[in-house]
């Protein structure tokens, strides 16, 4: 079952977030990876920022969590996670058809890093197109507030869907 999360929900998002992220370590530059992936403080800057988190649970559990952020014409997705135990099951998925439908905006943007493959992969089964690294780099600058380091080691995918 999918259903939206709340700062309440705080602990459990950081349980998947950073379990899930632990498939970064090594794939990443070095000085981009830390311990939790993300902290706290982090997380609820994402809420107040207007980061929509949902959750798919199973038995009561969290097992995967995918945001989005609503901006004036454009849509983000924004961290998209499943536990480690129960990748390549369906949850990401799950999670991002249920995006497609609440989303408002024709244009849809995801940033990931560009050696993580699988995440590109999965994107792109999905439609999306990645966008070549001088449009990356104006749309990180244009919608995130990521350093300099991260967006030289990012991908921005697209996917336009009239509405």
């Amino acid at each position: 079952m999918i259903i939206e999360n709340t700062v309440k929900d705080l602990s459990d998002i950081l349980y998947v977030i950073n379990d899930a992220a632990i498939k970064y370590k090594g794939v990443i530059p070095a000085d981009c990876w830390h311990e939790p992936y993300m902290l706290k403080e982090g997380l609820v800057n994402e809420f107040d920022s207007g980061v929509r988190m949902f959750g798919y649970n199973k038995d009561n559990k969290l097992l995967g969590v995918m945001g989005i952020q609503e901006l004036k014409d454009v849509t983000l997705i924004r961290h998209a996670y499943t536990l480690t135990n129960y990748q390549a099951m369906g949850i990401g998925k799950s999670l991002l058809l249920h995006l497609f439908k609440i989303n408002k905006n024709p244009y849809l943007f995801v940033g990931t890093w560009q050696d993580a493959t699988w995440a590109i992969q999965f994107y792109k089964k999905f439609g999306f197109i990645r966008q070549t690294k001088k449009q990356t780099a104006q749309l990180l600058n244009k919608y995130w507030e990521i350093s300099s380091k991260q967006i030289e080691n990012s991908v921005v995918l697209e996917k336009y869907t009239p509405l």
